[in-house]
Protein backbone atom coordinates (compact mmCIF):
# COMPACT_ATOMS: atom_id res chain seq x y z
CA UNK A 1 0.00 0.00 0.00
CA UNK A 2 1.53 3.45 -0.92
CA UNK A 3 1.16 6.00 2.19
CA UNK A 4 2.10 9.61 1.27
CA UNK A 5 2.12 12.01 4.63
CA UNK A 6 0.11 15.32 4.40
CA UNK A 7 -0.15 18.44 6.28
CA UNK A 8 -3.51 17.67 7.68
CA UNK A 9 -6.83 15.92 6.52
CA UNK A 10 -10.43 17.28 7.11
CA UNK A 11 -10.04 20.00 9.74
CA UNK A 12 -7.31 17.92 11.85
CA UNK A 13 -10.82 15.10 12.34
CA UNK A 14 -9.32 12.00 10.95
CA UNK A 15 -5.87 10.68 11.23
CA UNK A 16 -5.76 8.77 8.01
CA UNK A 17 -7.77 7.69 4.99
CA UNK A 18 -7.60 5.75 2.15
CA UNK A 19 -8.18 7.04 -1.54
CA UNK A 20 -8.28 4.15 -3.79
CA UNK A 21 -5.75 1.94 -2.25
CA UNK A 22 -3.83 4.59 -1.62
CA UNK A 23 -3.17 5.77 2.08
CA UNK A 24 -3.06 9.74 3.05
CA UNK A 25 -1.86 9.85 7.03
CA UNK A 26 -1.38 13.51 8.82
CA UNK A 27 1.91 13.80 9.56
CA UNK A 28 1.28 14.24 13.39
CA UNK A 29 -0.38 10.69 12.93
CA UNK A 30 1.30 7.48 14.28
CA UNK A 31 2.07 4.84 11.76
CA UNK A 32 1.05 1.93 13.88
CA UNK A 33 0.58 -1.42 12.29
CA UNK A 34 -2.67 -1.96 13.70
CA UNK A 35 -3.59 1.31 11.39
CA UNK A 36 -1.91 -0.20 8.75
CA UNK A 37 -3.96 -3.16 8.92
CA UNK A 38 -7.30 -1.66 8.96
CA UNK A 39 -6.79 0.56 5.51
CA UNK A 40 -5.39 -2.91 4.00
CA UNK A 41 -8.75 -4.22 5.13
CA UNK A 42 -10.44 -1.41 3.51
CA UNK A 43 -8.49 -1.89 0.49
CA UNK A 44 -9.72 -5.51 0.39
CA UNK A 45 -13.53 -4.28 0.79
CA UNK A 46 -12.94 -2.01 -2.13
CA UNK A 47 -10.94 -4.15 -4.22
CA UNK A 48 -14.04 -7.23 -3.98
CA UNK A 49 -16.89 -4.43 -4.56
CA UNK A 50 -15.17 -2.10 -7.16
CA UNK A 51 -13.98 1.37 -6.25
CA UNK A 52 -17.31 3.40 -7.05
CA UNK A 53 -19.45 0.65 -5.62
CA UNK A 54 -17.43 0.85 -2.21
CA UNK A 55 -17.66 4.81 -1.85
CA UNK A 56 -21.35 4.94 -3.01
CA UNK A 57 -22.04 1.94 -0.06
CA UNK A 58 -19.98 3.95 2.35
CA UNK A 59 -21.46 7.03 1.81
CA UNK A 60 -25.21 5.47 1.48
CA UNK A 61 -24.43 3.44 4.57
CA UNK A 62 -23.12 6.79 6.19
CA UNK A 63 -26.41 7.89 5.67
CA UNK A 64 -28.64 5.92 6.47
CA UNK A 65 -27.43 5.80 10.15
CA UNK A 66 -27.20 9.05 10.72
CA UNK A 67 -30.35 8.88 12.52
CA UNK A 68 -29.53 6.24 14.50
CA UNK A 69 -28.08 5.90 18.25
CA UNK A 70 -24.17 6.13 18.15
CA UNK A 71 -21.78 8.18 15.92
CA UNK A 72 -23.05 6.97 11.84
CA UNK A 73 -19.02 6.55 11.11
CA UNK A 74 -19.04 3.87 13.81
CA UNK A 75 -21.95 2.16 12.49
CA UNK A 76 -20.92 1.40 9.02
CA UNK A 77 -20.22 -1.84 7.96
CA UNK A 78 -16.78 -1.65 6.55
CA UNK A 79 -15.81 0.78 9.45
CA UNK A 80 -17.18 -2.22 12.09
CA UNK A 81 -15.01 -5.19 10.35
CA UNK A 82 -11.77 -2.98 9.91
CA UNK A 83 -11.75 -1.80 13.41
CA UNK A 84 -13.40 -5.26 14.78
CA UNK A 85 -9.94 -6.91 13.06
CA UNK A 86 -7.58 -4.63 12.91
CA UNK A 87 -5.26 -6.02 15.83
CA UNK A 88 -5.60 -9.52 13.74
CA UNK A 89 -2.25 -9.25 11.79
CA UNK A 90 -3.03 -12.56 10.29
CA UNK A 91 -6.63 -11.24 9.50
CA UNK A 92 -6.04 -10.36 5.51
CA UNK A 93 -4.65 -13.72 5.06
CA UNK A 94 -7.57 -15.20 6.47
CA UNK A 95 -10.37 -13.45 5.44
CA UNK A 96 -13.60 -14.17 3.55
CA UNK A 97 -14.62 -12.56 0.50
CA UNK A 98 -17.54 -10.05 1.45
CA UNK A 99 -17.06 -10.33 5.05
CA UNK A 100 -18.08 -6.87 5.84
CA UNK A 101 -21.81 -7.86 5.02
CA UNK A 102 -22.05 -9.72 8.57
CA UNK A 103 -20.94 -6.13 9.99
CA UNK A 104 -24.79 -4.93 8.52
CA UNK A 105 -26.80 -5.51 11.74
CA UNK A 106 -28.02 -2.54 13.43
CA UNK A 107 -25.95 -3.68 16.42
CA UNK A 108 -23.28 -1.30 17.33
CA UNK A 109 -19.70 -2.76 16.99
CA UNK A 110 -17.04 -2.40 19.83
CA UNK A 111 -14.12 -0.74 18.32
CA UNK A 112 -10.66 -1.03 19.63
Amino acid sequence: MKVIRIHRLLAGRFDAINVFGILLISREARMTKSLLNHECIHTAQMVETGFLLFYLWYVVEWLVRLPMKGRAYENISFEREAYANMHDMEYIRNRKRWAFICFLSRRKATLS
